[in-house]
């Protein structure tokens, strides 16, 4: 069973990523005033406009989000990328950086902004490997900033995430919080 579930999470992580209508952004999510217009995929004409303030207010994990990623930009130990990719050190690494194309073996545990974990390889006991260009672009571009033996926390906002569509558990506009640990570049 066990096994099953760390397949099922793995076969999440990859489909969700394929799906995934997102594309990545130059700027930060705070700065991201028009994030649906970048996101909505070509030729959804049908869909109706989206209006910043009613899409927040409706989408209690769009601003659940939105607010975790402002407390956690008023962190002086957290760092942030031209992406919107946010990230805390808790332990550096000595090994080496993992490239887009290589495999990885870590531990992790995801969790929602207001601290309920939906997934962690520590509390299966067993961390897991998989390709770094097989999951979603803020565990592409956070793994890529660690080398072999660091221990991160990724706060990752939706558009680096599931996206507007969410997946498995986790609904469309949600940012994520990562705690991941590099234990080797396969």
């Amino acid at each position: 069973m066990k096994k099953l579930f760390i397949a099922l999470t793995a076969v999440a992580l990859i489909a969700a990523t394929a799906s995934c209508k997102c594309e990545k952004k130059a700027e930060a999510p705070a700065e991201a005033k028009n994030a649906e217009a970048v996101t909505t995929p070509q030729g959804d004409n049908d869909a109706p406009a989206k209006d910043e303030n009613t899409e927040t207010v409706s989408n209690p994990a769009k601003a659940q989000g939105e607010e975790f990623l402002a407390q956690m930009a008023k962190d002086p130990d957290v760092k942030a990328t031209g992406s919107g990719l946010m990230y805390k050190v808790i332990r550096e690494g000595t090994g080496k950086k993992p490239k887009a194309t290589d495999k990885v073996y870590c531990h992790y545990e995801g969790s929602f902004p207001d601290g309920t974990v939906f997934d962690s390889s520590y509390m299966r006991g067993e961390p897991i490997e998989f390709g770094l260009n097989q999951v979603i672009k803020g565990w592409t571009e956070g793994l890529q900033l660690m080398s072999e033996g660091a221990k991160y926390e990724l706060y990752l906002p939706y558009h680096l995430a599931y996206g507007e569509s969410g997946t498995y558990g986790i609904p469309p506009y949600s940012a994520l919080k990562f705690v991941v640990e590099l234990i080797e570049v396969r």
